[in-house]
């Protein structure tokens, strides 16, 4: 639109407040640890996996200095080499601001307008706080899927599919990538490099590491994250999701959570039958936010920090819509960013969270209500942004 007033454009002052404020959220976690004098446990599991895997120790057994397990695939502590030969707050403070700045930059330079990027930056800011806080990588999945997808767009497959195979063989995760798959202008070119980057980084850390000793811990890999999804059921920091919700609310261990995950994964495929929808890039936004809601709330290994790839996609849901969105949308929004981003951090008492909120795995909520209702939108609206121009 030529005519907008130029006052109605975002500034370079509300980038350099946005990029401040994520700046700040990046630095004051780093610091925080250091003032108060105690261990980054993940970021400690992160750098120890790559020396474990020098030393052909085994990746996931539970070591008495990390406290809990390693849980990313064979490729990853190569990945960590870079962090893990610096000096440990040096590379914390590295690996913190890979993990805050790689997002950042991926939804400044994707596919949305100035004033939806700033929407977005400013929504998730708080999620994006709680992972970089807790030294987590969940911000890196929603980078990798969200440029995925802008890559599939700009039929640039082939580096599409090497994010997707990224994700995958480090934290599976990723492989919800595949659902732009349907979008590509070169299905056979897309899937020949995605097996193609498949093998290539699968069989990486066997040259770097040995084969037979990778191949090991690619078994054990698989049989940890078995492990660790038993004991993920009730608990207090884990299977916060909507599988979670269910479970914990209803306090029973003995039905599988193949009875949820079955007929959600039936309701997130049928708008991909609405072929004629395809050519509306709304409709392809629509299923991406769809997906960066799904692999959040139906995975029992989500924690607290994995938050900041649904909440992309809730304000993509919310920006990214052809129509006006309703007052019951704007409510979901807020009903959302209160729930899920302010109740857990500590602007608010932590009994609420504590008491309340994380035993039943309350912080799911919005993202499930506002999944069902894209879910619906899915079906039976119309994507043509012709229609609703006033």
């Amino acid at each position: 639109m030529k005519n907008v007033k130029q006052t109605d454009q975002p500034s370079k002052y509300h980038y350099w407040a946005v990029f401040s404020v994520w700046l700040l959220i990046t630095i004051g976690p780093w610091l925080r640890v250091i003032k108060r004098g105690y261990n980054d446990l993940l970021y400690s599991i992160f750098c120890h996996s790559f020396w474990h895997a020098c030393q052909h120790k085994p990746l996931y057994h539970l070591y008495h200095e990390d406290n809990d397990y390693f849980l990313y695939g064979p490729l990853f502590p190569m990945l960590m080499a870079p962090f893990a030969v610096l000096p440990f707050q040096l590379g914390r403070l590295c690996w913190m601001l890979i993990i805050a700045f790689v997002p950042y930059w991926s939804i400044r330079h994707s596919f949305f307008t100035k004033k939806q990027q700033l929407f977005i930056l400013w929504f998730v800011a708080i999620e994006a706080y709680m992972c970089i806080f807790y030294s987590e990588s969940n911000s890196l999945v929603m980078a990798g899927v969200l440029f995925a997808y802008f890559l599939t767009e700009k039929e640039k497959d082939c580096w599409a599919a090497l994010l997707i195979a990224l994700g995958t063989v480090t934290k599976i995760y990723g492989i919800v990538g595949l659902a732009f798959f349907p979008f590509s202008k070169h299905k056979l070119k897309f899937l020949g490099w995605f097996v193609a980057w498949m093998v290539i980084l699968s069989v990486l850390p066997m040259v770097v590491f040995g084969f037979d000793y990778v191949c090991h811990q690619y078994v054990e890999w698989f049989q940890v994250l078995a492990h660790k999804n038993k004991l993920n059921m009730f608990a207090p920091a884990q299977n916060i999701s909507l599988l979670g919700m269910v479970r914990k609310i209803s306090g029973v261990a003995s039905y599988s959570d193949l009875w949820l995950i079955v007929p959600a994964v039936i309701a997130y495929a049928l708008p991909f039958l609405r072929f004629s929808q395809y050519k509306h890039e709304a409709f392809r936004m629509m299923i991406m936010a769809s997906t960066l809601m799904f692999v959040v709330l139906f995975s029992t290994g989500t924690e607290t920090s994995g938050y900041i790839i649904a909440m992309v996609g809730v304000a993509i849901w919310y920006v990214a819509s052809p129509w006006k969105r309703s007052r019951w949308d704007i409510a979901l929004l807020v009903f959302a960013f209160v729930l899920t981003s302010l109740l857990p951090s500590n602007l608010f008492p932590k009994y609420v969270w504590r008491g309340l909120i994380r035993p039943y795995a309350l912080k799911a909520l919005p993202v499930a209500l506002i999944w069902f209702r894209l879910m619906y939108e899915l079906y039976v609206k119309d994507y043509d942004r012709e229609k609703y121009k006033a």
